[in-house]
């Protein structure tokens, strides 16, 4: 059981009526663009689970988090609304010279029977959790698809047999992420979790982030430095505190109490620091 009322309100939504492309599509924008994706809780130091009602919990609470979070509570509304929608094991692959395919690092959905004209299968590639990547949900279909100032492609995946490989835009976080067929619980997930929120060798617990996807484009913050990537890209370092948790309230809509604050700032100026230091010959 979750709060599918309050999982609403806090995506801005009124009660759905059955299951619909139309309600696809107003649900996965809605949550890429008020439901942040990030590691807010690792740099808090709060352990987290991989149960959706929990992760339902904290997004109706005001929170995000990263895939194992955001697509596992989505499939829970999803779920609860009606859709036949699927969690299945994926791998995003960070560059193109890392390994593809086979690493278990993400959780992705699709959801099946709501055929369109153009795409009568009916199938439909559904993803609130990887960050700077899908506004719109895609047609399982292979081809190139254009998303506001992006472009992305979907084709057969060459590592996972009978799977999907999803392709970044050039200028994304990352270069693709191959799906593998079949239905998977949250438990095939529980490895990776602990290292991707406690190994020092995960990027999450290395760098902060924050990420925000609408139509026309994404905002990013890693670390101290906020980007804005659309038609163009602006970047600034936020190196006042004022001016972060400003940042982090009006444009990620997380808004955070005195002692978070107490705690988080530091840790970022002490990591920007080192970030710096790495840079100086």
């Amino acid at each position: 059981m979750i709060d599918v009322a309050g999982y609403l309100r806090r995506l801005r939504l009124r009660a759905p009526g059955p299951p619909s492309v139309a309600g696809l599509f107003a649900l996965q924008r809605a949550h890429v663009e008020r439901v942040p994706y990030g590691n807010l809780e690792i740099w808090l130091g709060r352990p987290t689970g991989l149960d959706p009602a929990e992760s339902v919990a904290r997004i109706v609470g005001g929170r995000g988090g990263y895939c194992f979070h955001l697509n596992g509570a989505l499939w829970a509304l999803l779920s609860a609304l009606g859709y036949q929608v699927t969690r299945h094991y994926g791998s995003v692959q960070g560059s193109t010279e890392g390994q593809a395919g086979a690493i278990g690092n993400h959780l992705v959905l699709t959801v099946s029977g709501l055929p369109t004209p153009d795409n009568p299968g009916g199938g439909w590639l559904v993803d609130a959790g990887l960050g700077d990547a899908i506004h719109d949900p895609i047609p399982l279909i292979e081809g190139s698809y254009h998303q506001g100032p992006f472009v992305y492609g979907l084709r057969p995946s060459t590592v996972e047999p009978g799977g999907w490989r999803f392709d970044h835009d050039p200028r994304g976080s990352f270069a693709g992420m191959d799906l593998r067929p079949g239905a998977v619980g949250m438990d095939v997930f529980a490895d990776m979790h602990v290292h991707l929120t406690a190994s020092p060798d995960s990027s999450f617990v290395r760098t902060f982030v924050v990420q925000r996807r609408d139509a026309g484009g994404v905002d990013l913050l890693t670390g101290l430095a906020l980007r804005r990537m659309g038609a163009t890209t602006t970047s600034t370092v936020l190196d006042r505190e004022q001016d972060y948790f400003a940042a982090m309230a009006d444009l990620f809509g997380l808004t955070l109490t005195p002692d978070e604050r107490a705690l988080l700032w530091p840790r970022l100026c002490q990591a920007h620091e080192q970030w710096l230091a790495a840079k100086t010959p």
